[in-house]
């Protein structure tokens, strides 16, 4: 599998990831194993967690496989912390916990550092020198090797690479940010990304196939024993189920029915080559669903498909997104 710099760093990871949402929780040890497996021997390196994955088990799971199934040095952990399940506060940037949620993660893991750390969500409550200053501890004594963030919006990512920037050697640069970006979320154009570019910031898009929806699974029905049937993550595809996603998902199976491959691998692949993308990161249910992932690999769409996705999904960018003289 190709290699790709993550953002303006030395960092390479695999132009695919391997996300483990659903470990522990509805994916068991043994397929995790499996897909496990099937990533690294397709030449895969950049596998996903959080500390609230599976309240903590997708980490620990990962952490066993990693012990005995998968050589430790040849993958790329990230992981994410800053979700906490208050009620009151969904995240918490102090540097108090996130450093101690980090050494909670290296524990499950089983691993004395991460190659790279994400805050999972911006705090409005607690001053973003006081977060960013936990990527600088973590990074300075070991236990990280990058940092990125996730979910930050346009503005709060520009501050906080910027703020990095300003102390060169003191301050570690943002490598990454993780935000939705599918044919079917692309609000990540309006700011997030124009940022991520100008800063140096690598994108790893997360629910790359529009929470399965791109797949085209659910066109005429939900299947049963799909995610949108599940009772834990029916919410969570719910949204793509209208008419406007209808219409993308029935675009991208005219281009795939074209190209003589399937729709997961043209949404994929959209998504993997847009500018300043390095690796989506892609959630299966078991090997047999990652290895067709995988299998994109050898894809490229041509310029005249890109387009006609490009049109038939695009979001409504005006002002102030785009030079007012324009409009």
């Amino acid at each position: 599998m190709e290699q790709r710099h993550l953002g303006r760093t030395g960092l390479r990871v695999s132009r695919i990831g391997l996300g483990t949402l659903t470990w522990g929780r509805d994916t068991d040890e043994h397929d995790a194993a499996d897909m496990l497996k099937v990533f690294w021997e397709a030449g895969g390196t950049l596998v996903d967690t959080a500390d609230v994955y599976g309240d903590g088990e997708a980490e620990y799971l990962l952490g066993q496989l990693m012990d005995g199934l998968v050589p430790r040095r040849d993958l790329v952990i990230s992981t994410k912390a800053g979700s906490v399940p208050d009620p009151d506060r969904r995240f918490d940037g102090s540097r108090g916990h996130l450093l101690a949620a980090l050494d909670a993660s290296l524990a499950r893991l089983g691993t004395d550092h991460v190659d790279l750390w994400h805050l999972h969500a911006f705090d409005p409550e607690t001053p973003l020198e006081e977060t960013l200053h936990a990527l600088d501890l973590a990074v300075s004594s070991g236990r990280a090797r990058y940092a990125g963030v996730s979910n930050f919006c346009g503005w709060q990512l520009a501050k906080a690479a910027t703020w990095q920037l300003a102390a060169p050697g003191i301050r570690t640069r943002l490598a990454s940010t993780q935000m939705e970006y599918s044919l079917l979320q692309r609000g990540v154009e309006r700011e997030v990304l124009p940022a991520a570019l100008d800063l140096g910031v690598g994108l790893l898009p997360s629910s790359p196939l529009g929470r399965g929806v791109l797949t085209g699974k659910y066109r005429h029905a939900t299947p049963p024993d799909s995610r949108g049937g599940s009772e834990h993550m029916a919410r969570f595809v719910a949204p793509y189920l209208d008419d406007t996603a209808s219409s993308i998902v029935d675009a991208v199976q005219t281009a795939a029915d074209g190209l003589a491959v399937t729709p997961l691998q043209v949404a994929l692949a959209w998504v993997r080559d847009r500018p300043g993308v390095a690796a989506p990161i892609v959630g299966a249910r078991n090997a047999l669903q990652l290895t067709a992932a995988l299998s994109v690999e050898t894809l490229s769409l041509p310029d005249e498909i890109c387009r006609a996705l490009d049109d038939v999904s695009a979001p409504v960018h005006r002002y102030p997104d785009h030079d007012w003289s324009t409009l």
